[in-house]
């Protein structure tokens, strides 16, 4: 059976990402870059998916952490003779001066696993099986100058070891006995050789390691919040920064492709790629931490990759150049036997008509954030900007559309939708009351135009039978996608109305401190997990409402349900606590950081304090 998906941990240089899980083993790997075709991928399918594993001898206890402030894993393993403990990471190089934009460290493509025996003897064995090309491309392995060297086509893995590496069919093996204070070192190489200086010896390798800690330190200690939860929300930043791709500063969604969100069903999408709609969250997420470069770097990103100011911004991009079409991995089993295994996203075709309002807010937030003095690439005719995407988001404030949860069933009046389009107004007018270019007429016209909005989602989203804002115009269906427009101010969160949603989501939506997105049909199979995202956003609609106390106690349960290492995937089972879909999901994390902040900032506001029920009664 398929490991659980909180047993994985993430290590990355800001180019790819591997995931690995307790037992050491690393079940997932994309080389050179996030969206790469795998060449580890047991995490989908135990048989044809390879891995590179780590097996002791009489192991009794596993636990693991990130060396503080890093994204450097520690493993411990307690065995029958003695305990070690490996180190895993993949080292990061910056420059000797930062530039004002682009990557701020370089990657090696380079995996680096050091074994260190701290008492009595282990014994054991390194394997390295990849399986390039999501396990579609056949490779040879061939011993060269004691290393191995695997090749399917043009693509190259080298693997060099401390031990005596040895060729087993597709495969490279040592064996190992260590005493106390002995380490080992396994090096995995990907690309051409050359391309990285060669490490030699162990004293390479702890370079690389001292290297790479320094760096991840150096970029920790920028990060201001001071609140009580400062572990979970540096852990979140640290996650975040890992799911960029340094080079362009696109940030994609989670690490993973093909994990389902639905057990049974054919939930299971590739998120290996950059949303539109995630760009108010990172943008304020990073912000709000002192991350000032990093939402630079993500708008850069959006400008570049959009190249039309405005005129042809779209909901998906490839982080660098154009995803591609989604297809099934039919030969693969996937995760606990759940296919097909989905790579690319068909969301790339659908409308969705809130990521004006995403990106305005992205934009209002950061130029805020550097009063109004913002790098080149961002300012780059900030007028034009504001002039396209306030046309487009009027231009389909009638139309309905796929929503925020690219739903693959007709388009809707979407209330969230709505909601974002009066976001992309309200945020257009106040840049442009900021900033040269933009007449007052136009800033006027803007403001009409939102006000004539955001009456109109009011009235038309209000079901009187549920005593709620409902997700679909003249519909029942309820939607937790109403409790994020709160976070925009699209509703006040204290609005008798909009007190009574929240109370109809908890009631129909809700499982404890969990809550679904929806129960309407979806055009899709199975039922999905909870949506862990909106269980922060409630916490933020209950703190934004004076009910700290709910707030406090309910954020803290949902912290303490991320895996042992503080990471989330994108869902959570209800009934078994079991994580779900892809992992880590940079959505999630966004939320965990946004509602950790507005906690703080509403308990200072308004003391700690229960719901107004309670109020009354004291």
């Amino acid at each position: 059976m398929s490991k659980p998906i909180c047993d994985y941990a993430i290590v990355g240089d800001t180019h790819a990402n591997a995931l690995i899980a307790r037992d050491g083993s690393v079940d997932w790997l994309c080389w050179p870059r996030h969206d790469s075709p795998a060449l580890f991928l047991r995490l989908l399918d135990d048989a044809k998916g390879g891995a590179c594993s780590v097996d002791l001898d009489g192991i009794r206890h596993i636990e693991r952490r990130y060396l503080p402030g890093t994204n450097v894993l520690e493993t411990t393993f307690a065995t029958a003779t003695g305990r070690a403990r490996l180190t895993d990471l993949m080292p990061v190089n910056p420059p000797e001066a930062e530039p004002d934009e682009g990557p701020d460290g370089e990657g090696d493509s380079r995996l680096i696993r050091l074994l260190t025996c701290d008492e009595g003897r282990i014994s054991g064995h390194f394997v390295v099986r990849p399986t390039f090309d999501y396990a579609r491309r056949p490779c040879t392995a061939r011993a060269e100058a004691g290393t191995v060297l695997f090749e399917a086509g043009d693509q190259r893995l080298r693997v060099s070891a401390s031990c005596a590496l040895a060729v087993q069919g597709e495969a490279a093996a040592c064996s190992f006995a260590l005493a106390a204070g002995e380490t080992l070192y396994l090096i995995l190489t990907h690309g051409e050789d050359g391309k990285a200086p060669a490490i030699e010896d162990l004293a390479g390798a702890r370079d690389c390691l001292d290297r790479t800690v320094a760096y991840w330190r150096r970029w920790s200690e920028r990060c201001t919040y001071r609140g009580p939860y400062r572990e979970a929300v540096l852990r979140s930043a640290l996650c975040l920064k890992l799911l960029t791709y340094a080079p362009s500063g696109a940030i994609v969604a989670a690490a993973t492709a093909g994990l389902p969100e639905a057990v049974p069903g054919n939930r299971n999408y590739d998120y290996r790629f950059t949303w539109m709609r995630d760009a108010s969250f990172t943008v304020t997420a990073f912000v709000m931490l002192g991350y000032v470069r990093e939402a630079a770097e993500f708008l850069r990103f959006l400008r570049e990759a959009d190249g039309s100011y405005g005129r042809d911004t779209r909901l998906l991009y490839g982080i660098a150049g154009e995803p591609p079409e989604e297809e099934p991995l039919h030969h693969l089993s996937g995760w606990r036997n759940v296919g097909p295994v989905l790579i690319g996203n068909a969301a790339a075709n659908q409308d969705q008509h809130d990521i004006y309002g995403e990106l305005m807010r992205a934009l209002c937030g950061f130029l805020e954030a550097v009063d109004y003095d913002p790098p080149e690439k961002v300012n780059d005719r900030l007028p034009e900007v504001l002039d396209n995407l306030t046309a487009r988001a009027l231009a389909c404030r009638d139309a309905p559309d796929h929503g925020i949860w690219e739903l693959r069933t007709e388009r809707r009046h979407q209330t969230h939708t709505k909601a974002m389009i009066w976001v992309a107004l309200d945020n257009a007018a106040r840049i442009g009351r900021n900033i040269r270019g933009v007449p007052a007429e136009k800033i006027a016209a803007w403001e009409t135009a939102a006000a004539e909005i955001r009456a109109d989602y009011l009235a038309r989203a209000w079901n009187a039978e549920k005593q709620a804002y409902v997700g679909t115009y003249e519909t029942d269906d309820l939607d937790a996608a109403v409790l994020r427009v709160v976070l925009f101010g699209a509703i006040e969160p204290d609005d008798p109305r909009m007190v009574s949603t929240l109370a109809a989501i908890e009631r129909e939506l809700g499982a404890g401190d969990l809550i679904y997105r929806y129960r309407m049909p979806d055009g899709l199979e199975g039922r999905e997990a909870t949506f862990t995202p909106c269980a922060f956003w409630r916490v933020s609609c209950l703190a934004l409402a004076g009910r700290t106390a709910e707030a406090k106690a309910a954020f803290e349960r949902l912290i303490a349900r991320g895996n042992d290492v503080g990471l989330f995937a994108e869902e959570i089972d209800a009934a078994s606590g079991e994580q779900r879909g892809n992992t880590p999901q940079g959505f999630t994390h966004m939320a965990l950081i946004n509602s950790a902040i507005r906690l703080q900032d509403c308990i200072e506001r308004f003391g700690l304090r229960g719901a107004p029920a309670e109020q009354a009664a004291e």
